[in-house]
């Protein structure tokens, strides 16, 4: 179903429940921001505050951005919105795991120490598998029907997809080579493998987010549908370019 420019959709309560949980899970991201400026400590390294205040952020405005997105695209409601609540409970799942482990003072990923901290780490593998399937179904089908929406939707939610592929493949190169090492006995230079892909990593996450919304923001102007997607081939072409000079940065120091 399509949502339209001008009418303000009716929310299914799939579409409800992942704006509500999105929503606690940036909250939960701006109170650990709170708590870091309090308790301090640092901010880089795999045991820090960073974690779940950037994972809240990140991981509450994905969910959103991605019940929004998926508006747009040629899919049953029945579906989308079970597809929407199994990643809404796959988000909570991912934060609250690495918030557990920030307040227990231990890494959240790649932390094989203890037998609880196995099943933390290999529960948030397993739900970055889950995700990784979920955002590939969405994208899979945003380039089998072409997407609704104002003049510049439908390249912006494909340009998205695209560019959130390249997330989740660095997301997942960086579990593979940290499974690897930590299996090997390479505990503490698992915790540093990661650090050459996350700019890639962080960079590619929100293309689905930002795209859109500057195709909505210029549903709202008097501009021609010519300049529209004008405007909105240069914005793909500058964030493809920022995401290939991430890629090339990582490569060099991978």
């Amino acid at each position: 179903m399509a949502t339209h420019a001008n009418r303000a959709p009716t929310l299914r309560p799939a579409e409800r429940l992942c704006y509500a949980t999105g929503a606690a899970l940036v909250a939960s991201g701006l109170v650990h921001l709170v708590v870091f400026g309090v308790d301090g400590g640092p901010w880089s390294g795999p045991v820090s505050w960073r974690k779940p205040i950037t994972f809240g952020l990140s991981f509450g405005l994905t969910l959103m951005a991605i019940t929004w997105v998926t508006s747009y695209l040629k899919v049953g409601a029945r579906l989308r919105g079970t597809l929407l609540a199994v990643f809404a409970a796959d988000c909570v799942l991912e934060v609250a795991g690495i918030t557990l482990q920030a307040w227990r003072k231990v890494p959240s990923h790649l932390d094989m120490e203890t037998a609880f901290d196995s099943v933390v780490s290999m529960s948030l593998a397993v739900g970055g598998g889950i995700l990784v399937a979920l955002l590939t179904s969405f994208a899979v089908v945003s380039f089998r029907n072409r997407p609704g929406g104002p003049t510049g939707m439908p390249l912006a939610v494909r340009t998205g997809f695209a560019v959130l592929l390249v997330a989740l493949a660095s997301g997942a190169a960086m579990i593979a080579r940290g499974v690897v090492l930590t299996r090997t006995g390479h505990q503490e230079a698992a915790y540093h493998s990661t650090a050459a892909l996350k700019p890639l990593h962080g960079v590619s996450l929100h293309a689905v987010l930002v795209l859109p919304a500057l195709a909505w923001l210029m549903s709202r102007t008097t501009w021609s549908d010519r300049l529209k997607l004008r405007v909105m081939y240069v914005a793909a072409g500058c964030y493809a370019a920022a995401v290939l000079a991430s890629a090339l940065w990582a490569a060099v120091t991978y």
